[in-house]
C-alpha cells in the first residue's frame, strides 16, 4: 500500500503558498478545497495553491512535490480519522462518522494515484477551472538511480 509524503528541494514553497505543508507529512490532492471556487478566487498565493498544491494532512498546508512511499494500514486509519475531523472542523460536516466515508474515498483516490508508481517517484498536480468544475492532472517523475560515487567521500592514505 502506497501514499505520498511532502518533499521540498528548496524553500520556494515557503514563499509561494500562504500555508506551506511540512516536509514528510502525508498528502492528498485536496482538490475538494476548490470545488466552489470561481475565476475571481484565483489570486495571489491562493492561485498557486489551486494551480499545483498538494494538501498536507497534518497542517492543511500546500506543497508542490510529493514522493510516493509505503504506508502501513494503521497509519492509513489514523489519516482517515484526521481527514474526517478536518471535514468537521473546516467544512461543516456534522460529525466524524458522517465525514469518515468521504475521507476514506479521498485517501483511496490518492492510493490509486500512487499505486501505479514505484517508491520515491515524485508527483505533481496541475489544476484548471473549467465549466464543469475543477480538472486535475498529474505528472510523475521517476526516481533516478544514484551512483555511490555521487555521495561517497574518498579518502586516501595521503589525504
Amino acid at each position: 500500500m502506497q501514499l505520498a509524503r511532502a518533499i521540498h528541494f528548496d524553500e520556494s514553497d515557503q514563499n509561494i503558498f500562504a500555508n506551506p505543508a511540512r516536509t514528510g507529512e502525508w498528502c492528498i490532492s485536496g482538490g475538494f478545497e476548490f470545488s466552489n471556487w470561481v475565476e475571481g478566487d484565483l489570486t495571489g498565493k491562493q492561485r498557486q495553491a489551486f494551480a499545483n498544491g498538494w494538501l498536507g494532512l497534518e497542517t492543511a498546508g500546500r506543497v508542490t512535490f510529493v514522493a510516493v512511499t509505503k504506508i502501513e494500514a494503521g497509519e492509513l486509519e489514523e489519516l482517515i480519522d484526521q481527514l474526517a475531523q478536518h471535514f468537521v472542523s473546516h467544512y461543516g460536516a456534522p460529525d466524524q462518522a458522517t465525514a469518515r466515508p468521504v475521507a476514506q474515498e479521498e485517501l483511496r483516490q490518492m492510493q490509486e494515484i500512487c499505486a501505479e508508481h514505484e517508491a520515491n517517484t515524485l508527483l505533481t498536480v496541475a489544476r484548471e477551472l473549467r465549466d464543469a468544475g475543477v480538472h486535475e492532472s498529474y505528472r510523475s517523475i521517476a526516481p533516478q538511480s544514484a551512483d555511490l560515487e555521487q555521495f561517497a567521500i574518498h579518502v586516501t592514505p595521503d589525504s
